[in-house]
């Protein structure tokens, strides 16, 4: 039986990693006292060491996935009227 993920959000990450950094309390305190497992305290500490304040904003993931979808997309689109409009030039030229 699996249950449902939990999100969390980019505040609350922030605010775990950074009660990680300043090392006040252990991982494992910490990770306790916010209910989660101490390797994703862990994992979020290194992330912001590393990456800063901005790294656990949900939202640039998400537009560059939508950004790239988009993107191919239009790529189709543009491809699928090069060759309509190649196959409408050759035939004007039959007729």
């Amino acid at each position: 039986m699996t249950g449902r993920r939990k999100r969390y959000n980019a505040e609350y990450k922030f605010e775990t990693a950074l009660e990680a950094v300043r090392g006040l309390k252990t991982i494992n305190q910490v990770a306790s006292e916010r209910g989660v497992h101490p390797n994703q305290v862990s994992q979020w500490k290194r992330q912001l060491l590393e990456q800063g304040a901005t790294v656990f904003s949900n939202g640039t993931g998400r537009q560059q996935r939508e950004a790239a979808r988009l993107e191919a997309d239009l790529y189709e689109q543009i491809g699928r009227l090069k060759v309509e409009l190649e196959w409408i030039k050759k035939a004007a030229r039959l007729d």
